[in-house]
């Protein structure tokens, strides 16, 4: 296993992606449940669901090689550079909604929704 030195990753910023602070602080509140207090969110673009494209969130202890960490509301969220060219100027907000409560993505790049609002287009 590598040791967090010999992992090199870029450092990007809020025009990548920028997170509200109702996300923020829920994802303070969730990394400090899973005892990662220092982790970050890591938002990945995967192939999948009806538009094609569907977003794929994890908690993670920190970058991995060639990711680019973004730091915004004081809180970390790490993208991988294939991810990073579909979520650019994209919002991370959080809703507490009983229906379709959960972290959402509002992607500038994104050309087309599905209906259920899981998946896009870009």
């Amino acid at each position: 296993m590598a040791s967090p030195s010999d992992i090199k990753y870029k450092i990007g910023n809020e025009r990548l992606v920028k997170v509200s602070e109702r996300a923020a602080s829920k994802l303070r509140q969730l990394l400090q449940r899973q005892g990662r207090a220092h982790g970050a969110l890591r938002v990945a673009v995967i192939g999948g669901g009806c538009s094609g494209l569907q977003y794929k969130m994890d908690l993670v202890d920190g970058p991995s090689n060639r990711d680019i960490l973004v730091q915004s509301n004081d809180v970390s969220v790490v993208v991988d550079p294939k991810s990073a060219l579909f979520v650019s100027g994209s919002l991370l907000d959080y809703s507490d909604d009983l229906q379709k409560g959960g972290f959402k993505v509002t992607n500038p790049n994104a050309v087309a929704h599905c209906s259920c609002g899981e998946s896009f287009s870009a």
